[in-house]
């Protein structure tokens, strides 16, 4: 057999394992000599479950791939004259092969029952947002962003409708982030020139809803929204006004309680 004792003796070999990869330092320390990373991937494809697994062993040496394992082949495979002879030994070995084709069912299927539950099942349902912003130059918004987070898988399709139109051009999305906490985030975002009472909508359909998940935003004119900002600045205005007056008032009406009568002589 092939090994990592081809490459290098023992005491200049370290290897580290966060399965399912092995990783190995080559050389010794101290010696002055180049360091090199010879690293065993485990990789398992499944469709539709475990109906159909592929197993593949991949070899790396300095992160360029020499020699795999395919199941679906039955052997392995060089790709570099160092890989071919590695394959070459490999493949004569039939006790390594049988065992390394076992794989597929020993390994592969095998963990996919042990994270099945908590990991293939797994359903977190995205939150949605839907937010304009504004350019210096127009003062209109300009474009919409939806803000879509927190799921999980992350298989996830965003459309973006104009009163109930689906809208293909100007629309930009974000590449699908990993929160690092087993969930996702997107951001998909429309270019738009908003008429009044047009109606904007986010539509998310995603594996955890049990029908698609719509979140609407409606264009108002300028004049809407100027009487809604003066009506918030004068209700705010009103309460600064207020809050003195009816503060000595209070104060008032307390020092002008009236005098408990004097008890019966």
């Amino acid at each position: 057999q092939l090994g990592v004792s081809a490459l290098c003796p023992p005491s200049q070999c370290y290897c580290h394992s966060p399965s399912p990869t092995w990783a190995c330092l080559l050389g010794s320390p101290g010696s002055g000599r180049g360091r090199f990373l010879l690293q065993f991937k485990f990789d398992c494809h499944y469709t539709n479950g475990t109906e159909r697994v592929r197993l593949l062993v991949r070899n790396l040496y300095d992160r360029q791939q020499f020699v795999q394992f395919d199941s679906d082949l039955g052997v392995y495979v060089g790709e570099t004259e160092v890989g071919r002879r590695w394959a070459e030994g490999w493949n004569k070995n039939q006790a390594h092969l049988a065992a390394r084709r076992a794989e597929v069912d020993t390994v592969c299927r095998h963990n996919y029952g042990v994270v099945e539950r908590f990991l293939i099942h797994r359903r977190v349902q995205p939150k949605v947002r839907v937010s304009p912003t504004k350019s210096g130059s127009q003062p209109h918004p300009h474009l919409l962003v939806c803000s879509v987070t927190g799921f999980y898988p992350g298989g996830i399709e965003i459309k973006w409708l104009k009163n109930g139109q689906e809208q293909t051009a100007g629309v930009v999305s974000t590449e699908l982030l990993q929160n690092g906490d087993w969930t996702f985030q997107i951001l998909v975002m429309l270019e738009m020139s908003p008429r009044r009472g047009d109606v904007y909508t986010c539509q998310v359909e995603h594996i955890s809803l049990r029908g698609p998940l719509a979140v609407h935003w409606e264009a108002q004119s300028d004049s809407a929204r100027s009487k809604m900002l003066t009506g918030v600045g004068g209700f705010v205005l009103g309460l600064i006004f207020l809050a003195p007056g009816l503060l000595i008032y209070l104060k008032n009406k307390k020092g002008w309680e009236l005098p408990h009568s004097p008890p019966p002589g």
